[in-house]
C-alpha cells in the first residue's frame, strides 16, 4: 500500500472518507471548545498527513493553546503534514517520522487531552487493537478523550473495541451511525492515567487487504 497516495481518498468522488475525516474533526472542535482555559495537548498515532488534527485546529480559538505530537512512519506524509501545518499558521505541532507502535515516540507527549487513533484499528488484529485499547490509559489524562475510527463492514468489530474501551475505565461520548459508511467512535477516560510503559510495541500494522484476504 502506498499509504502517501492513500490520502487522495479524501477528495475522490463517491468516497466516504470525507464524510469520516468531517466527523472525526467534528469531535476534535467539541473536545477543544469544552476544555477549561489553559494549555491543550494532542497526541496522533499514524498521523498521516494531518488532515484531521490540522483541519479541526486551523481557524480554531484554541489553537494557540494546543500542543501537537503527530507520528507517522511514511516520510512523504510527515513532509506534507509539516506544509499543511505552515499553511494554517499553526504553533506548538511536532510531526516526527517514526513508528506509533513503539511508546518511546509518545514520551514526553503523554498522557495528552486528546489522543487520536484514525485509521488505525482497520489495519492490525484484534489481539493489537485490544493492547492498544489498553494502552490509551497511558496516552490520555483523566477526563481526556481518545477518538479512533474502524470501518463498519463485517465482521464488524465495533461494538467490540467500543466495551473493550469501557472494561477499561472509558466511557462512550459519541459513536457514528452503523450505516454511515464510516466509524468514528470518541470514548473519555475517567480513571488517572497510568505512566508510560517504555519499550513496548502497540501493534503490528497489517493492512486492510491482508487482514481481508485472510
Amino acid at each position: 500500500m502506498d499509504w502517501h497516495a492513500w490520502h487522495e481518498n479524501y477528495t475522490r468522488t463517491g468516497s466516504t472518507y470525507p464524510l469520516r475525516l468531517a466527523a472525526v474533526q467534528a469531535r476534535i472542535r467539541e473536545e477543544l471548545d469544552r476544555m477549561p482555559p489553559g494549555p491543550l495537548s494532542i497526541v496522533s498515532l499514524c498521523g498521516g498527513q494531518g488532515h484531521d488534527v490540522v483541519g479541526a485546529l486551523a481557524g480554531h480559538p484554541r489553537a494557540a493553546d494546543t500542543r501537537v505530537r503527530l507520528v507517522e512512519l511514511d516520510p512523504r506524509n510527515v513532509e506534507a503534514a509539516r506544509e499543511a501545518v505552515r499553511a494554517a499558521g499553526l504553533e506548538h505541532f511536532e510531526a516526527i517520522v517514526g513508528d506509533a507502535a513503539d511508546t518511546a515516540h509518545h514520551a514526553g507527549a503523554v498522557p495528552a487531552d486528546i489522543a487520536l487513533v484514525c485509521g488505525l484499528f482497520g489495519n492490525i488484529s484484534h489481539g493489537d487493537i485490544e493492547r492498544t485499547v489498553d494502552h490509551c490509559t497511558e496516552l490520555v489524562r483523566q477526563g481526556g478523550t481518545v477518538i479512533w475510527t474502524r470501518h463498519r463492514e463485517d465482521p464488524d468489530a465495533f461494538p467490540l473495541i467500543c466495551a473493550w474501551f469501557e472494561q477499561r475505565g472509558f466511557t462512550r461520548q459519541w459513536v457514528s451511525e452503523p450505516d454511515a459508511g464510516y466509524g468514528v467512535g470518541v470514548h473519555r477516560s475517567t480513571t488517572a492515567a497510568r505512566p508510560l510503559t517504555p519499550g513496548v510495541r502497540l501493534f503490528t500494522f497489517v493492512g486492510y487487504d491482508v487482514l481481508r484476504a485472510g
